[in-house]
């Protein structure tokens, strides 16, 4: 029989697990991350008909080369383009995986761990992490309960979806911190509330609470102090209330939590008379005595001239009756031209005029001028007496007014008070310190009379706002410099861990925990009389370190191109579950293909340790949202499957041809 015969047949064997090659990869032109296939040949057995033989001295012949006859073709190798990467493909499935690089995913069926490139992942129904296609288990490393980090050791399987996944516990507040300028000329420090600021913060049970701070001046313009006012709950009621506590104090402390007592003698301001029968007399001047006095420009322009008409005699005047007066005041230009008058004038003519309803202006005359006054409040229409020279007025009037606060009439000008230190009411006390002591209570400090001697004389105990914090600023430049003891940044708002209510009950407060507060950001500067103080709860580094928060209830998952996954929720946590991890080789085309788009490791490939690789670590990365796409090229295996069929047409032209000579010599014997 003939040698080409078999030729052949090998090349037609050879050719056609070429064609199966070339199926196979069009097959799968649409598989996930698929790794087209490539068939090379080689030639096949010689037989040596005549060896080679080198040429020879004693013969004096030449060497000649062997004679062989090839019997065929056979396959060399079918290599994977296994690093060539595939062109990624949009799903907007978050659980959809790719990798960039020549990493693997580690997927494990139960009893041992497979290999892929299919990131096609989905979450069963006990909330693992497994491959859609088979339900095997994806690989990585757990969270360091600990740390909170990942803990790269042997990787098991991803359990994403756990219960303890879908909730986030509340977490108590234990930091803050306060930012923006203090500016000591805003009137709010120097009120008896002071500046008022609140702190939204959380207890260990989840719950929100407004602590109420206020920032007082002590008439330092380098020191203040800083104060708890009140804690009120979610509802805006205040814990004191609700509890039935005496004081803020019985719930959380915040600096020295007593105001500073002493006691100073002061004696009566001038105008002031003790009485033998142990009463004050309080001299007042029209000033401060008539209702609007200084609201009426005439009687302010008046001044000295005003003179009291009725009553005209000394006696009792009680507070709210009328009092009449008359005066006379010359009104300048520079005052009629300013409001409330408004008027115009021409220095050519020496005349005063007034813009109409038209807009035009009018010239003055008597019924103008009267009408122009007796629109001020208090006086008397029909009294005024007006006389005009050049530029200058001359005004005189009466005025009926209603006294604010008398108890006599001297009969000439002034009024007075009388005020009895026997009647203890607040009112009563409050004006015997101000209009008697001259004391009135500012920047935190109040009065109160301790005695009064016969003379009139007063002990007089003061007390000083001394809760809270001293928060002092640099005098040179205004920054901060301390608050509470010198050189410490921050306060401490301290909870206490129960407090006791009037009626003796007890009220666990061990949900609170102590909250440490930054100052160091705070400013003393000039900012157009107005504090832009602001409190925020959490590290002044991260506001999310130390803020506290509610419950939270899982609202995403997201996965990093490192491969961690991270929850987020809906009290703004954001938590660790684990990480992807990822298998490198050697040898990566000397990978098994074991179906389902699986691979595993053979000794040509080398091994997997088990533990594995962080993706990034050789340069590659992960993407959520899209898969990786077959890496088939059609243009090149169509061509491909030209020439393969044109030699698998070549080689049954050996066979056909090598029939018809055997044919020719079968005929030999007819």
């Amino acid at each position: 029989m003939m040698r080409s015969l078999f030729s052949g047949v090998a090349g037609l064997k050879t050719h056609q697990t070429r064609m199966d090659v070339i199926g196979n990869n069009i097959a799968n032109v649409n598989t996930t991350a698929y790794k087209s296939q490539n068939m090379v040949f080689s030639d096949l057995l010689y037989q040596t008909t005549q060896a080679a033989s080198g040429a020879s001295d004693s013969t004096g012949r030449g060497g000649i080369n062997p004679r062989q006859i090839g019997l065929g073709a056979k396959t060399g190798a079918i290599s994977t383009a296994i690093t060539s990467q595939g062109s990624a493909q949009s799903t907007n499935n978050p659980w959809d995986i790719m990798i960039e690089g020549e990493s693997f995913f580690v997927v494990n069926d139960g009893s041992q761990n497979f290999f892929t490139r299919d990131g096609s992942f989905t979450v069963d129904g006990a909330g693992n992490l497994v491959m859609a296609n088979t339900g095997y288990m994806v690989m990585g490393w757990q969270v360091d309960p600990e740390t909170g980090d990942i803990k790269k050791d042997v990787v098991s399987a991803l359990t994403v979806m756990h219960k303890s996944n879908l909730e986030s516990p509340p977490e108590a507040t234990t930091l803050a911190y306060v930012t923006g300028i203090l500016d000591k000329q805003d009137p709010s420090i120097n009120s008896t509330a002071g500046a008022v600021r609140t702190l939204i913060f959380f207890d260990a049970q989840g719950y929100k609470y407004t602590a109420k701070f206020s920032f007082h001046g002590t008439g330092d313009d380098d020191e203040f102090r800083v104060q708890l006012d009140d804690i009120l709950d979610g509802d805006g009621v205040s814990l004191v209330k609700k509890y039935g506590l005496e004081n803020i104090e019985q719930i959380a402390t915040f600096g020295e939590t007593a105001n500073k007592v002493t006691t100073q003698r002061y004696d009566m301001v001038s105008g002031v008379t003790y009485t033998p029968d142990g009463k004050f007399s309080v001299n007042k001047t029209l000033e401060n005595i008539l209702k609007d006095f200084k609201d009426n420009p005439m009687m302010i322009a008046a001044g000295d001239s005003i003179k009291v008409i009725d009553p005209n005699a000394a006696g009792d005047v009680a507070a709210g009756a009328s009092v009449k007066v008359e005066g006379s005041v010359k009104l300048t230009k520079d005052q009629l031209e300013k409001a409330p008058y408004n008027l115009l004038y021409d220095s050519t003519t020496n005349k005063y005029s007034m813009k109409g309803d038209d807009g035009k202006a009018k010239e003055m005359d008597d019924a103008a001028w009267t009408k122009l006054f007796e629109g001020l409040k208090g006086v008397d229409a029909g009294s005024i007496k007006v006389v005009v020279n050049n530029d200058e007025v001359d005004v005189s009037f009466t005025g009926t007014f209603e006294t604010l606060e008398a108890s006599y009439f001297d009969g000439t000008k002034n009024f007075g008070v009388i005020l009895d230190p026997a009647d203890t009411s607040t009112e009563n006390q409050e004006k015997i310190l101000s209009q008697v002591y001259g004391l009135e209570a500012v920047n935190g400090k109040s009065y109160a009379i301790d005695w009064i001697g016969q003379d009139g004389a007063a002990q007089i105990q003061i007390t000083e706002n001394n809760k809270g914090n001293r928060l002092v600023f640099d005098h040179d430049l205004g920054t901060f410099s301390y608050i509470g003891t010198q050189g410490s940044k921050t306060a401490t708002l301290n909870f206490n861990p129960s407090a006791s209510t009037m009626t003796g009950n007890i009220i666990d407060l061990g949900q609170f925990n102590d909250i440490e507060i930054d100052f160091s950001s705070v400013n003393n500067f000039g900012n157009g009389k107005k504090c832009t103080l602001e409190y925020t709860a959490g590290s002044i580094e991260s506001s999310s370190i130390g803020a506290g928060r509610k419950p939270g209830e899982l609202i995403g998952i997201e996965v990093g191109q490192d491969g961690r996954i991270t929850a987020s929720y809906d009290n703004g946590l954001t938590k660790l579950l684990g990480q992807i991890a990822v298998a490198e080789f050697a040898n990566a085309s000397g990978l098994s293909k074991a179906g389902n788009n699986l691979y595993t490791a053979t000794m040509n490939s080398g091994e997997f340790d088990g533990v594995g690789k962080d993706i990034t670590e050789s340069g590659g990365s992960m993407t959520s949202g899209v898969l990786e796409m077959s890496n088939v090229d059609l243009s090149s295996e169509f061509t491909t499957m030209i020439t393969t069929q044109r030699g698998f047409q070549a080689n049954s032209r050996i066979i056909t041809t090598s029939d018809t000579l055997l044919e020719e010599l079968v005929n030999l014997k007819r």
